[in-house]
């Protein structure tokens, strides 16, 4: 039976959408396997959670990344995701419906306890904390540390308070605040209840090993490994034409205005609008499509990429070497954006968030800030300035090869035998060896 032929306009319908897959579709790797064998079985539970169609959230992408590596390292590595939510939870309760989503792990309770430690993000193996097997948790930042760094929107500088009322004008944002800050504050709780029970808990930085260190968890609990980024970032590229110097902002913008709060929107326009000369280029990921469209037309020179698939952004910024990376967020529990410009050769000017003041050494691989001002004046001296921007880059370049995925793996392994080791001596001690 010969096949249907489509119009004209549903074929490039078809076309179009295709092309559109193909860019923000992210290629999910399986597992690995590997020969060699460490001996240690990991049960990973964590929510595959989405931030729109086929592209997750940074936590997801952690969490695959760091399964990928260690299963290359001989760790047996399962991930185990729940189903079952909570459907039609009123908004005050949404805190409270994601943390029983993750009960419904239970029914695979058998499984998961057969390896030798079950590790989740935050507070996902919260039901496992009954039982025998080590519970290790990964904060990549925690919900204390976003309530407590976003402020009331009346309580922004008044240049920043102006853009968000512009955003409300336009309908682009709702209204000022978050109705009610009522789930995080849940979710917050209950994370400072698992951090305290648990086993080990890994902070991605040490301004996170300070707010675990703030809830009450005991130092000998809490272990640093920094996250890393993928292989890809580091991989030889097609020679490119370097371009005059952008202002670049790469990473999550959100769609609420808490999250843009959270991320320094109104820090990152005011940015862009202090230098109309200047390209600009944006790589971020939101799906306000108001905000999209907004933002496309919002300043002159600026080149945007949305929700673009992850593996081709390092392609995108290779003609950017040298250009300015501004990190605007108030709050990051690590900052994979960071040192992902970084590996691109971009010079950052950040806040002081996430692992900023580990790896920034003002003047030499970038600069720390601690107001708009501060940051448009380091902007400016690097504008004109050509020679340092490009030595750091290069340095900005270097530091950022400390965090290839190997690493990681090294640091997760080391973790690992320490606590299978202090798991075993415990059981002996136990039944009286």
């Amino acid at each position: 039976m010969r096949k249907k032929e489509h119009g004209l306009q549903r074929r490039a319908f078809n076309a179009t959408r295709s092309l559109l897959r193909f860019f923000s579709s992210e290629k999910v790797e399986p597992i690995p396997t590997s020969k060699k064998s460490t001996g240690i079985k990991i049960a990973f539970i964590h929510n595959e959670k989405r931030i729109h169609a086929d592209m997750h959230t940074g936590s997801a992408q952690i969490n695959r990344l760091m399964a990928q590596v260690l299963a290359k390292s001989g760790v047996q590595v399962r991930h185990f995701y729940p189903k079952h939510q909570l459907s039609d939870t009123p908004i005050h309760l949404k805190g409270i419906a994601n943390i029983l989503f993750f009960y419904s792990m239970l029914e695979h309770k058998k499984e998961i306890l057969k390896f030798d430690i079950i590790q989740g993000t935050t507070y996902t193996p919260l039901p496992f904390l009954a039982f025998d097997v080590p519970v290790v948790c990964h904060f990549g930042s925690t919900s204390r540390g976003f309530l407590d760094a976003t402020p009331f929107t009346k309580k922004l500088p008044k240049t920043e308070l102006q853009i968000y009322k512009e955003l409300e004008k336009l309908h682009i944002i709702p209204e000022f605040d978050l109705k009610t800050f009522r789930p995080l504050e849940d979710i917050a709780d209950i994370e400072k209840l698992i951090a305290l029970r648990a086993n080990t808990c890994i902070a991605t930085s040490k301004k996170v090993l300070k707010e675990l260190r703030d809830m009450g968890v005991p130092m000998r609990k809490i272990r640093v490994v920094h996250n890393a980024i993928e292989d890809y970032w580091f991989e030889a590229k097609r020679e490119v034409v370097i371009q005059p110097p952008h202002l670049v902002f790469l990473g999550r913008l959100g769609n609420d205005v808490f999250t843009l709060k959270l991320k320094g929107f109104s820090r990152l326009v005011n940015f862009y609008r202090a230098f109309p000369n200047v390209p600009k280029t944006t790589i971020c990921m939101t799906t306000n499509r108001k905000l999209k469209e907004w933002l496309r037309v919002a300043f002159p020179k600026h080149f945007m990429y949305v929700n673009l698939r992850k593996d081709l952004i390092p392609s995108a910024l290779a003609p950017l070497f040298g250009s300015i990376l501004f990190v605007s967020s108030r709050y990051e529990g690590f900052s994979l954006s960071l040192v992902e410009g970084m590996s691109q050769g971009l010079v950052p000017i950040s806040f002081d968030v996430g692992v900023a003041s580990e790896i920034i050494k003002d003047g030499e691989n970038g600069f720390i800030v601690s107001s708009q001002k501060e940051a448009q004046e380091r902007a400016r001296e690097l504008l004109e300035n050509e020679d340092k921007r490009l030595l750091m880059a290069s340095a900005a370049k270097q530091t950022a090869e400390r965090f290839r995925s190997a690493n990681i793996a090294d640091d997760l392994i080391s973790l690992y035998r320490s606590i299978k080791r202090e798991y075993k001596q415990k059981k002996k001690s136990d039944n009286g060896f």
